[in-house]
């Protein structure tokens, strides 16, 4: 959770009571003159609810057609009994699972409709559109008193000139107007971004293209996309991660545009492996951006590190802060070639003092006789930046984290911070795209005032969230940002 969450939306509360599979099994009792604000509250009941992925799930037949589940948040947090499975095969949702759809292989939400309730965006990159093979599109599956309910495509505007689309999404304020704004990436330099304003009959208000210099093709592109506002102006800044490419060469890099009334402008290049993550560290009331290099790269770190970039009036400050890796005196571990550290980046504030900590991945980590196991590091956040002094690791071998580590677990594939159970406190979600044979898992951990604890941890495997097992579906592969 984000200090300054960058889509605050007015939403009418509901008791949701009876979740369980499918897309309409949520009731909900009437509506009361309570506001909730949270960009991922999907039925308006006041409660964040925490979206996970299984690219490769095996829907109607169809290999790697996808598949995604909604756990609803609650004043005891998320279980596997309140939770909505969501594919191209339920009711109301366009299409049809068909194989290597990749549904889920990108998620956003927001109020697009400025009805006072969250929508998800979900991405199906390999979606054949008519004969235009892996075409791509996105979904805007719409949130209401009873839970998510219908949904509308969101075409590529541009079908010809690339594929993938869908393969990024976020949602922000990005012209200051009060209305969320979706932008979706693709494996081209252009990133269309579709104006607030959202109706279920006609989709975006209007729509315009920023051009940004991404190398093109499979596997390139933009690769993620994130809103966050970088300058304190009140208007969500885009951010966006890609192969960069300039006069003389190419990198991975996070490049950041600010937001205007007039539109989207270039600000800053930084340097990372096509991951980050924005939010206040050092409240400030400017976002920053942690951005990793979890091949290791120019850094020189064998396992991965991570370097924050902090907001200023005028944009991001491209003079790096603090770089920590493994080997930074208070982390864990040690800094050992391919742990991946930094593979998965949230931001949010756990111990409920107004500043952002942090959860970073190393999801290929070793751990004693057990090989890519995985963990999770999480880093406090101080007005001097992320702390490394008093640094906590979690893997399934953690006193009170159900489980054990294995080979090829990747515990780690995604993470999440947000409050669950809205005590103010960031709780910590946790993928494991491979547990089980490629099964997956979803495991979480509560929030304190003292930091992560794992009282109260729970853990879901697919089979109890409604993902077949039969086909290695990944789950935990991702997670809403």
């Amino acid at each position: 959770m984000n200090k300054r969450d960058p889509l605050r939306v007015t939403l009418a509360a509901a008791t949701a009571v009876a979740l369980a599979g499918g897309l309409l099994t949520l009731t909900a009792g009437p509506a009361t003159a309570v506001t909730a604000k949270y960009a991922d509250d999907f039925n308006g009941d006041g409660y964040r609810d925490l979206a996970t992925t299984a690219p490769n799930a095996i829907v109607g037949g169809a290999k790697n057609a996808g598949a995604v589940v909604v756990n609803y948040g609650s004043a005891s947090g998320i279980s596997a009994s309140r939770r909505t499975v969501i594919t191209q095969n339920s009711s109301g949702i366009p299409g049809t699972a068909e194989s290597n759809d990749s549904f889920g292989a990108a998620l956003a939400s927001g109020d697009l409709n400025n009805d006072g309730y969250a929508d998800l965006v979900v991405g199906a990159p390999g979606e054949d559109v008519g004969d235009d093979t892996n075409g791509g599109t996105a979904v805007v599956i719409w949130g209401s008193a009873s839970g998510l309910s219908g949904a509308r495509t969101i075409s590529d505007p541009k079908p010809s000139v690339h594929d993938w689309f869908g393969q990024s999404l976020t949602v922000g304020d990005f012209s200051g107007d009060g209305k969320a704004d979706l932008a979706v990436g693709s494996s081209g330099k252009d990133i269309w971004i579709h104006k607030g304003g959202f109706t279920k009959s006609s989709g975006a208000a209007s729509r315009y293209e920023l051009t940004a210099p991404l190398q093109t093709g499979t596997d390139h592109g933009t690769a993620s996309l994130l809103a966050g506002d970088v300058n304190g102006d009140g208007t969500d800044d885009l951010i966006l991660n890609g192969t960069y490419l300039t006069t003389s060469d190419k990198y991975s890099g996070t490049l950041v545009y600010l937001g205007s009334s007039s539109g989207l402008a270039f600000d800053a290049v930084l340097q990372s492996d096509k991951q980050a993550a924005v939010g206040d560290i050092n409240g400030d009331g400017r976002d920053d951006v942690v951005a990793s290099e979890w091949w290791g790269g120019s850094t020189g770190n064998l396992g991965g590190s991570i370097t924050t970039y902090l907001g200023g009036s005028d944009g991001i400050h491209t003079d790096a802060g603090q770089t920590i890796d493994q080997d930074t005196p208070g982390v864990p571990g040690a800094d050992e070639s391919s742990d991946y550290f930094g593979y998965a980046i949230s931001l949010g504030d756990i111990d409920g003092d107004g500043l952002a900590d942090a959860a970073v991945s190393a999801f290929y980590e070793s751990i004693g006789d057990a090989t890519l196991a995985g963990s999770v590091t999480v880093l406090r956040g101080t007005p001097a930046g992320l702390s490394a002094s008093d640094a906590k690791v979690f893997q399934q071998d953690t006193a009170g984290i159900p489980g054990a580590n294995e080979d090829n677990d990747h515990f780690g594939s995604s993470v999440r911070l947000s409050d669950l159970n809205g005590d103010h406190h960031a709780d910590l979600s946790v993928g494991a795209e491979t547990e089980n044979g490629g099964d997956g898992a979803l495991w979480n951990l509560r929030g304190s005032s003292s930091g992560v604890t794992t009282k109260n941890a729970v853990s879901f495997g697919a089979a109890s969230e409604g993902i077949s097992t039969f086909g290695s579906p990944f789950f935990g592969a991702d997670m809403l940002h």
